[in-house]
């Protein structure tokens, strides 16, 4: 790698935590819902995923994470649910709110790489956002019932429903209007990066 590129992705990753922090700490990272808030903060993740690979990817999840968590406990804006997870046990909700965000964003480098294989710039990005929220959703919500699926919050949450039809209810609407939204503005914005060769062109694998 040279120093031009080493330059270039430090200022990317520094650009797109900067996003993420804009996002985070204004109206234009969340759009509320009841209890729940739809996150546009997954799409620089993504970016950082595909412009850096799964280490980058983890780290702008790992910079989401702690966005997450100090809402938890009051800094830079409330989070209602997470201030709750918090009070009942504040080292799970450490968990809850990186685990997840870090796992997705490692992940996603890994996807990008395999669809940049077989696909051309536009769709390898849209997927990997797509996939951005899908995981994030699915790992968020798996560790949310895994660590206090047997609290008393959750399970008045619950209301006595099916875990897999909680779920649904619970995220249905969010997790649409999160993935729609990540695959459309990911899909652009990562071509847009691939076509002005700040992610690296990449050849189809052979059939």
């Amino acid at each position: 790698m040279t120093t031009q590129s080493k330059t270039t992705k430090l200022a990317i990753l520094g650009l797109m935590t900067g996003i993420l922090l804009l996002m985070a700490y204004t109206p234009l990272g969340y759009l509320y819902i009841g209890p729940l808030a739809i996150t546009f903060n997954i799409i620089p993740v993504a970016i950082c995923a595909i412009t850096l690979g799964p280490v980058g990817g983890a780290i702008g999840g790992a910079v989401f994470g702690l966005t997450s968590f100090l809402q938890c406990i009051g800094v830079g804006g409330v989070s209602a649910m997470g201030s709750v997870l918090f009070s009942i046990n504040p080292f799970f909700a450490v968990i809850q709110c990186f685990v997840p965000r870090i796992l997705d964003g490692f992940l996603l480098g890994y996807i990008f790489r395999g669809m940049r294989k077989h696909s051309n710039a536009y769709v390898a990005c849209a997927v990997t956002g797509f996939c951005s929220a899908f995981l994030n959703t699915l790992f968020f919500m798996s560790s949310l019932i895994l660590l206090y699926g047997n609290t008393d919050y959750l399970q008045g949450m619950m209301g006595g429903m099916n875990v897999l039809v909680f779920v649904c209810t619970f995220v249905g609407l969010n997790a649409v209007m999160e993935m729609v939204s990540a695959t459309i503005v990911t899909g652009a914005v990562g071509a847009a990066l691939v076509k002005a060769r700040i992610v690296p062109m990449q050849v189809k694998a052979a059939h």
